[in-house]
């Protein structure tokens, strides 16, 4: 199983076939928009600007599971991250994370990259970062600074895919 063995849902009811990312290096954060760590959306847009023409997919999942920091509607979240952030990056529809409703993208993650104290998402901006055949490369904890991944990005984007057989 890989990441692109999933499907999510967009903040305006679509679907994503993350299957479309083939080839792609992803990260993924759980993101909130009242939360201390909430201005890692600038280095996010940062990231994204930099690298997307190379083959970076930056893709946010709104999360309130933690201290409730999230605003309620797809549409508040989106014209938050914009207006202050200025994100151009896909924002995805308000997911759980953890515990019984968690979207099964994140049950995959978790358990393929199990942090310092178990497979659970500890706080807002976890980040996960999967190479370009799909595969979950390493989490990061929500302190460390969207910035500090640039280096294994570009690693991963130096990366051939694999060849189709």
């Amino acid at each position: 199983m890989t990441l692109f063995d999933f499907r999510v849902r967009r903040m305006n009811g679509t679907e994503l076939d993350m299957s479309t990312l083939r080839g792609k290096v992803v990260l993924i954060v759980n993101t909130a928009s009242k939360c201390g760590f909430t201005p890692q959306f600038g280095e996010l847009e940062a990231l994204h600007e930099k690298y997307g023409e190379r083959g970076l997919v930056v893709l946010g999942f709104p999360c309130g599971q933690f201290a409730d920091q999230e605003l309620e509607t797809g549409e508040e979240i989106h014209s938050f991250c914009q207006r202050n952030y200025g994100v151009t990056f896909e924002m995805l529809d308000k997911i759980d994370v953890n515990g019984e409703a968690a979207d099964p993208l994140f049950v995959f993650l978790r358990k393929r990259t199990k942090g310092l104290f178990g497979d659970s998402v500890k706080w807002n901006f976890t980040k996960f970062l999967t190479d370009r055949v799909g595969n979950p490369v390493r989490r990061y904890a929500p302190a460390t600074p969207p910035s500090k991944l640039a280096g294994k990005i570009e690693a991963l984007l130096g990366k051939a895919t694999e060849p189709k057989l």
